[in-house]
């Protein structure tokens, strides 16, 4: 049984555990925020990558831009100081976390996300983020 105030809560659900999820969160929500070359985005993939950061923060700045570029509506992302996350937060981590494993169910999420059918280019851009973060010992999870 659910709780009613935990479904209608704009917030709905925790953080997530994974410290890599954590880190995507944050950088999406400060480009979401402060636009595709925001700096602090960029430093803490720095931070978390070494050297290797170029190719998760260009690969993040073509998700976002093909995700703001495509959605048929806005999709909400919360400050970057909230310890809880929003729906479509949660759903674009889903979606990053399981587009390798389970592509069906990332692409039917894309799809619920953008509120459109054909989403290919977006799900490519995902995947490519979960790649670039994988490749470099840090998958994002969920």
């Amino acid at each position: 049984m659910s709780d009613v105030s935990t479904t209608l809560h704009p917030l709905p659900h925790t953080l997530p555990a994974c410290p890599n999820a954590r880190l995507a969160l944050f950088a999406i929500r400060r480009m979401g925020a402060h636009g595709l070359a925001d700096a602090r985005a960029a430093h803490a993939l720095f931070s978390a990558f070494g050297e290797a950061f170029q190719r998760p923060l260009v690969l993040l700045r073509a998700l976002m831009a093909d995700l703001a570029g495509t959605a048929a509506d806005t999709i909400a992302i919360a400050p970057c100081c909230c310890a809880r996350m929003t729906a479509a937060e949660r759903a674009l981590l889903t979606i990053v976390a399981r587009v390798e494993t389970g592509s069906e169910v990332a692409r039917l999420l894309l799809a619920d996300l953008l509120a459109m059918r054909r989403v290919d280019g977006v799900l490519a851009s995902a995947a490519a983020v979960a790649a670039s973060f994988a490749d470099e010992g840090r998958p994002i999870c969920v």
